[in-house]
């Protein structure tokens, strides 16, 4: 069970929550290869000299270098070597992210002639060698210079693999009766995943009215017939996903882990869209939901999760971070610095939180104060989220006599 996650509303309240259980942290390696044809002429006594730089490209609207391939010397028409890079470096696990690549002309005194540019996705590269791989290679100069420029060649894409690369460490890692294993069942102290979770949920529970929260867990293949799932009840009941109170969770959350096999990948929308779909049910401030998502992964289906967080409704998405992994990607969803974004819109809202688990470990040993600070932290945005909300709609607070019920903050996990 990669992760998990639980859920809870402010006012009378609901509390989601959920938690991410991957049994194998797996590394996608793709491999390609690729030629040009008909390239301009740089060398006054030569041809060109020519190698790609491939960059990624950020949600600010920079680009970083991933690579660079050999440099082929004297040819127009050049065969680059195949060459193997991590996926998550080319798109960082957003599939339709564009990739930008610079074929430059290489000069010895580091002075590289640029030659042109062109723009694709690893969604576009993983279709392989076909018409769609076969990019005019543009020069915004040259075009805007001459009336009758066309390109400046073209690259093709000989071949393309996707392979999953493991360790005895990503084996290890996942099996909760071992120690290495962040779901370690230890019968003497709490995991990292309860720990997070029981500094975290017991904060929020004082918000939920009647302490039950639906608690679900993701990336696990489930008994009797082994199918993977990325949204399913910690308690095994698909009636009732509610636990009663923290602890509730934390007993499903170990009985769960006897029961299902920890796998890939990390797909966070099926769960967010789920606590979506129940919010969209309730949108005239009389409840206000929270999604708690607590992983340690690598997130799989970036486009759909950021699609997912950019609906305005009334739910905040609080996700918390555990063990040694780069988090890169949930620093984006957390919106801080640039909005997040789908289909070129950017959210009308920020609603996600996220927090490292692992820079919260006191290592004084004071795991109260520890504690305290991460549910503090993790906490601080929600009050703003819910008031864009409900300023977002007009709706105004009920007076503290109203016989109207007050809102309820529902909390999933």
């Amino acid at each position: 069970m990669p992760s998990l996650a639980f859920g809870s509303l402010f006012y009378p309240s609901m509390l989601i929550t959920v938690l991410n259980c991957p049994s194998l942290f797996i590394s996608d390696i793709a491999t390609m290869q690729l030629c040009a044809n008909k390239l301009d002429k740089k060398d006054f006594f030569g041809k060109s000299d020519p190698f790609l730089v491939f960059y990624r490209s950020n949600e600010d609207g920079t680009f970083t270098i991933c690579h660079k391939t050999e440099v082929i010397k004297n040819t127009l028409n050049p065969v680059w070597q195949p060459f193997t890079i991590p996926v998550r470096a080319l798109c960082n696990g957003d599939y339709d992210r564009t990739v930008k690549v610079d074929v430059y002309d290489w000069d010895r005194d580091g002075s590289h002639d640029f030659i042109g540019e062109f723009t694709t996705s690893y969604r576009e590269l993983s279709r392989g060698q076909s018409q769609f791989n076969v990019y005019e290679v543009l020069n915004p100069k040259k075009k805007g210079r001459k009336k009758k420029y066309v390109n400046s060649g073209t690259v093709t894409l000989l071949s393309f693999k996707v392979e999953s690369e493991y360790t005895f460490v990503d084996f290890i890692r996942g099996n909760p009766s071992q120690p290495t294993s962040l779901h370690y069942m230890n019968p003497y102290q709490l995991n990292a995943y309860a720990m997070a979770l029981k500094a975290v949920g017991e904060i929020v529970q004082d918000y939920d009215s009647d302490k039950l929260f639906p608690a679900y867990g993701f990336g696990a293949k489930l008994p009797p017939d082994g199918k993977i799932s990325h949204a399913f009840p910690l308690n095994s009941d698909c009636e009732n996903a509610n636990c009663v109170g923290i602890e509730g969770v934390l007993e499903a959350y170990y009985d769960c882990l006897r029961k299902v096999q920890l796998y890939g990948p990390t797909n966070f929308a099926p769960v967010i869209n789920q606590v979506a779909q129940c919010a969209s049910e309730v949108t005239d401030g009389s409840q206000y939901f929270v999604l708690l998502i607590i992983t340690d992964g690598v997130i799989s289906d970036m486009v759909q999760t950021r699609e997912a967080v950019a609906a305005s409704l009334p739910m905040s998405v609080i996700i918390v971070g555990v063990g040694p992994a780069e988090f890169d990607a949930m620093e984006e969803l957390d919106g801080d610095e640039v909005r997040v974004s789908s289909r070129g819109r950017a959210a009308e809202r920020d609603i996600v939180q996220f927090v490292p688990f692992r820079d919260y470990i006191d290592r004084s040993g004071n795991q109260v104060l520890s504690m305290a600070r991460l549910a503090k932290d993790v906490l601080a945005e929600i009050p703003d989220q819910l008031l864009s909300f409900m300023k977002s709609r007009g709706i105004e607070p009920r007076p503290a006599l109203s016989p109207s019920p007050t809102p309820q903050i529902n909390v999933h996990l």
